[in-house]
């Protein structure tokens, strides 16, 4: 892949995976917080919560890239609470592949989190009930019953946030611009490319990168699944 992109191509590619992967690995264990407690818990504002989570979804991306500005930029609610705090200013997003990880991570976290809840729903709360009769409390429940069940759901739903965060455009550009090296991420540098004289080749490399990494997660995603749920069945 080295020699077919060049290597401003690559960079592009490299700092991508690299924002997916936090992005997803850094939102698993709230995704997994919030999917059980939608799918689990009665408790007020529960659909606040669960509208919450979703409005990523329904809203266009730049309005949420520029909710993120208001809020974690220089100038932001959070940036300006942090320079009153400690005297300097919050620039652990501004412009860099973090705020980018950021971006990615919002809008991919109502994926995550439909998809985990879809799972957890599904187990049936007999066998959660009957551990709990056998004197198990509810964190030993939960590991020991509910989390082998939904291990296929929770691959699904991180391998999605994944490939949803490979695509993010429109929050990421808004939030921390297209700077290559930096912030320049496979979306933002396919939309460069098409801006130039000549780009057109460039951008279309980068697409089928896209179209490959995106089905590899796709495919990744069954294939983990099936196989977790065959070692979960005894099969």
């Amino acid at each position: 892949m080295t020699d077919w992109l060049s290597p401003d191509e690559w960079q592009a590619v490299r700092l991508s995976l690299r924002v997916s992967f936090w992005a997803m690995t850094c939102s698993l264990p709230l995704g997994l917080l919030v999917a059980h407690a939608l799918a689990r818990w009665r408790f007020p504002g529960r659909g606040l919560l669960n509208g919450l989570v979703h409005l990523p979804l329904i809203m266009p991306p730049v309005v949420t890239g520029f909710v993120l500005l208001r809020t974690f930029g220089r100038n932001g609610s959070f940036g300006r609470f942090w320079t009153w705090l400690t005297g300097q200013p919050f620039t652990f997003f501004s412009f860099d592949w973090t705020g980018a990880a950021l971006a990615a991570g919002v809008m991919a976290f109502p994926l995550m989190v439909r998809t985990i809840r879809l799972s957890i729903e599904a187990v049936d709360p007999g066998l959660e009930a009957a551990a709990a009769t056998l004197g198990a409390s509810r964190l030993r429940v939960f590991l020991t019953v509910t989390l082998p069940l939904i291990a296929p759901g929770i691959i699904a739903g991180a391998i999605l946030s994944f490939a949803k965060a490979m695509g993010e455009f429109g929050a990421t550009i808004t939030f921390v611009s297209s700077i290559p090296g930096k912030t320049q991420t496979l979306p933002s540098a396919i939309y460069a490319f098409l801006q130039v004289p000549g780009g057109g080749a460039a951008a279309a490399r980068l697409v089928w990168v896209a179209i490959i990494l995106s089905m590899g997660a796709l495919a990744l995603s069954e294939w983990l699944g099936q196989r977790v749920a065959r070692r979960v069945g005894g099969g």
